[in-house]
């Protein structure tokens, strides 16, 4: 009982309840925070993981902008059915590079943390531009407008730029081609050896049939292609992402 009667006077009393609830907080605070500065690395660095190609950049830009975020989650939790379903659970290094990342909080449609290379760029393109003449049962909306949609390489300098400003490591190299890199990911015909230095495993060639132009369809579909791909998870041992 007296703890109980120190207990009601802390209640009426405000500022003490204040005080009280002030300390508390901190103490909590300093608990969770105070040991982020005493390791290295708080993300394991895993083999493959790069920045996203121009291409992919645009591309995961138009995914966030339509809203597609909203219906499919990118997290593959560490749960069996999950596994089996999609593939290896996620990693936080899959995502160190996105501002923001996109794991989601609903799925309406499937994850697609493992969606790379799983379909065609056919197949991506009929599905986008009417989802019910692949999956009839599907509530997703058609975004055949993405093949009319032209979209100018010389603006995504600025866009790696930022990124850069943001942790992204981005070369002066990859900066001064991104328009470059940009054409020939969607080019079948391309300088690929160049963008598959700078930008390994990047799916290339024409994305959306439409050879002579460069569309925010290519761009949707190259972003689609390269999620799960970068990480060759057959070398990946849950011993290595314990090391810091």
């Amino acid at each position: 009982m007296a703890l109980l009667d120190k207990h009601a006077k802390v209640e009426k009393n405000v500022t003490l309840l204040l005080v009280l609830t002030l300390i508390t907080v901190a103490i909590g605070g300093l608990v969770e925070i105070v040991p982020l500065y005493t390791i290295k690395n708080t993300i394991e660095r895993v083999e493959g993981v790069r920045p996203y190609s121009p291409l992919e950049l645009a591309g995961r830009d138009i995914y966030i902008r339509e809203g597609c975020y909203l219906c499919h989650s990118q997290q593959v939790r560490p749960f069996r059915d999950e596994v089996e379903r999609y593939g290896h659970y996620s990693l936080a290094a899959e995502s160190m590079y996105d501002h923001p990342f996109q794991w989601g909080s609903k799925r309406t449609g499937p994850d697609l943390a493992r969606v790379g290379g799983k379909y065609s760029n056919d197949w991506h393109a009929a599905h986008l531009a009417d989802p019910r003449s692949l999956v009839p049962e599907s509530v997703m909306p058609p975004y055949a407008f993405l093949y009319e949609r032209n979209l100018r390489p010389e603006d995504y300098r600025a866009h790696l730029e930022a990124n850069v400003a943001v942790g992204v490591p981005y070369s002066e190299e990859a900066i001064e081609n991104a328009a470059a890199d940009m054409r020939a990911q969607a080019d079948p015909n391309g300088d690929h050896e160049a963008l598959l230095a700078r930008y390994p495993k990047a799916a290339v060639g024409d994305f959306d049939g439409q050879p002579d132009r460069l569309t925010e369809m290519d761009a949707l579909i190259a972003y689609l292609q390269i999620l799960g791909r970068m990480v060759d998870f057959t070398d990946v041992r849950p011993e290595d992402l314990t090391q810091n």
